[in-house]
């Protein structure tokens, strides 16, 4: 070893010596102490650099191994030792690696374990002579970067097998080698215990939650011929706060069989223990008689007292606006595709998109829409891209004249063939786009949309216009079918909107059913009643039970039952009789039945539950969606408990349930309260 310079005697005296200080106190500190006796270089780094003199006054150090120098000191400044402990710890220096044998995969070794690699003495790591910002020591805990992997997994939709992926070892390896990795079996079990304790949480939810429970199925198909049935619940807690949870993951081996919705629904309600808190049932597809009558049959059986099992509502409202749009894009397939055509041209040519910009500001044209191509497994893009062209027909013309290679874009004829399309799907979108929402829509929501939609579909396929009429006439044929199944439970809704009541019933149906009317009208006031008797009815089946006790009050009992009975019975009619509230644009339904519910005990749990009947099968994000959800080949090669856990346990880890989600509607012709809306 070199003997120690002047100068660096001097440093390492006072680091011996003194508290540690500011680096700037260090240089001055320099200057004004004279040098001492020589001593043996301590630091780690001096066993791979030497000290070599460049110049009068400049020195800089060299590494033994690779011969690279670096800064060391000028004058009276003293870089100090930090860069070159990076330069060996770091693995700046292959030498150093090759030397001590290490793995690239494995993670750098700190200073002072290099220490220990090399042949030379064993020292800790100097304390640092300047202040910095601390940072809190985090002890790395094993179980819980477990835990996060499963978290990872069920997230973001990663495989089970990751664990398993070389470069994904190899990364942790680099990142914690002291990490025991897992297998397989081990990150399934994980997963497995995340859903159970989840599970657990929303188990209790659903044991204190007051009213009923609301299921939809969504039915996933494969390509293994089995299906999967997605079995959501929505429900309203202790707190009047509507949640909406994915229960279960039904593995059906034959999807199409009439009693694959019945037996989801079965094993659902055996699961989570709700046998006799059922209160409707949304499906996504139209049934087969039979399977049809098994749902209803099971409804009845699961909860009597409601309508004797009519809340079935077998129509879900996003899947039928998406079949109704895509029948109508389907019927004007020819112009559809000239417009796709005219925009591709544009879209796919930087220098044609700067023209086609330029054309618009010289036309001065309005629109502040942006041509895109579509995505034609989502309908609304496709609306989109015809809205955006529609109204900037005027600069598709220009380029039709201007530049010769632009193929012939669509007609006058055509072009406004595309604005009445784009009138008619805009009822259409604007509903579907209420199911996107983050929050929950109540059900009554949806009767303002449908009564809408029904009219003005209806006012289009009578229109004299020919295009206008060849357009509507089809989407208003699939929409009466949505209209003839939701129609009595939408309007049951409504009525406990306290803005509205039985006078929008009574209008819209005039609007809609003209002389008929009145008919119509009193179907629904008929529903009413006979639901709200029914909810009264829940006190006499408690009367009975009580009396089975022994009480021996079954005179007083029947008293009670019948005054009450009285009392409740007129909750409903002076509910109706009362005059409507100012009409507010954001009115919470649900928190108004919360603070009435001393004013009205029996009509406000009926309310709770109708009002959180779902519309719509399907998450928000595949409300536009135009083809059935396949599930994937991975997927389908796990075990149906595990695909459940990891599937239900996204849809819990960090959610607090509001999330958009709907119903459909439901054959209502063989009710004890005969309901007839025609087509």
């Amino acid at each position: 070893m070199e003997p120690l310079p002047d100068e660096h005697n001097a440093i390492v005296n006072m680091e011996m010596h003194l508290e540690p200080v500011y680096l700037g106190e260090q240089i001055n500190n320099i200057a004004e102490t004279p040098p001492s006796k020589r001593r043996k270089k301590k630091s780690i780094v001096w066993e791979y650099f030497t000290i070599e003199t460049v110049s009068a006054g400049c020195r800089r150090a060299c590494c033994k191994e690779c011969k690279q120098s670096f800064a060391y000191s000028t004058g009276s400044k003293v870089a100090g030792t930090s860069h070159l402990k990076r330069h060996i710890a770091n693995g700046g220096c292959a030498h150093v690696l090759k030397n001590l044998h290490l793995d690239p995969l494995t993670p750098f070794s700190a200073p002072s374990q290099i220490a220990n690699n090399s042949a030379g003495p064993t020292t800790d790591t100097p304390k640092r002579r300047y202040r910095t910002a601390s940072v809190p020591y985090a002890a790395f805990d094993s179980d819980r970067c477990r835990q996060e992997i499963a978290h990872m997994i069920i997230k973001h939709d990663y495989p089970l097998h990751i664990v398993e992926h070389p470069w994904f070892i190899a990364f942790l390896r680099n990142l914690q080698p002291s990490f025991d990795m897992v297998n397989f079996s081990t990150v399934q079990g994980d997963c497995i215990a995340t859903y159970l304790g989840e599970k657990q949480r929303i188990q209790s939810l659903i044991e204190g939650m007051p009213g009923r429970m609301c299921l939809t199925l969504d039915l996933w198909t494969s390509c293994q011929t089995t299906g999967y049935v997605f079995v959501t619940g929505q429900f309203v807690d202790s707190e009047w706060k509507i949640h909406r949870k994915l229960l279960n993951v039904v593995m059906e081996p034959y999807p199409e069989s009439d009693s694959a919705f019945s037996h989801a629904v079965s094993a659902c309600l055996s699961d989570w223990n709700m046998e006799g808190r059922l209160f409707s049932l949304t499906i996504n597809q139209p049934l087969s008689q039979v399977g049809t009558d098994g749902l209803r049959s099971l409804l009845s059986e699961k909860n009597q007292q409601i309508l004797g099992g009519q809340l079935l509502l077998t129509h879900c409202l996003a899947r039928s606006l998406s079949s109704i749009a895509q029948e109508a894009f389907n019927a004007s397939q020819e112009i559809v595709k000239k417009v796709r055509d005219c925009v591709k041209y544009v879209k796919t040519s930087e220098v044609l998109e700067e023209k086609f910009l330029e054309l618009m500001q010289q036309l001065q044209v309005p629109s502040m829409k942006t041509l895109a191509l579509d995505d034609q497994t989502r309908w609304n893009t496709t609306y989109e891209m015809l809205l955006a062209a529609s109204e900037l027909k005027e600069v598709f013309s220009c380029l039709d004249t201007s530049d010769p290679d632009y193929s012939k874009g669509p007609t006058v004829e055509e072009w406004k063939h595309v604005e009445n399309l784009c009138t008619c799907l805009k009822l259409l979108f604007e509903t579907a786009n209420l199911l996107t929402s983050s929050t929950i829509p109540t059900t009554n929501t949806f009767f303002h949309e449908a009564w809408k939609i029904q009219l003005d579909l209806a006012r289009a396929a009578t229109s004299e216009d020919p295009t206008i009429n060849t357009i509507a006439k089809p989407m208003q044929a699939n929409f009466d079918a949505y209209w003839k199944s939701c129609c009595l439970i939408l309007a049951i809704a409504v009525v406990m909107d306290p803005r509205f009541k039985m006078k929008l019933i009574e209008f819209s149906f005039s609007k809609i059913y003209g002389e008929d009317a009145a008919s119509f009208i009193n179907l629904v006031d008929e529903g009413i009643h006979q639901m709200f008797l029914e909810y009264v009815g829940g006190i006499e089946g408690n009367v009975n039970q009580e009396d089975a006790a022994g009480l021996g009050l079954t005179d007083f009992d029947m008293y009670i039952m019948e005054t009450t009975s009285q009392q409740s019975k007129s909750e409903l009619d002076q509910y109706l009789e009362e005059s409507l509230l100012p009409r507010v644009h954001e009115f919470d339904v649900v928190g108004w039945w919360k603070l009435n519910k001393v004013k009205y005990p029996t009509l406000s749990k009926m309310a709770r539950d109708i009002l959180t009947v779902p519309v719509s099968t399907v998450v928000p994000d595949l409300v536009f969606d135009t083809e059935r959800k396949e599930m994937d080949k991975y997927r389908c090669s796990l075990r149906p408990e595990t695909l459940e856990a990891i599937v239900c346990a996204k849809d819990w880890l960090g959610s607090d349930g509001v999330v958009a989600t709907g119903g459909g509607s439901g054959d209502l012709m063989n009710s004890m309260v005969k309901m007839e809306f025609p087509i």
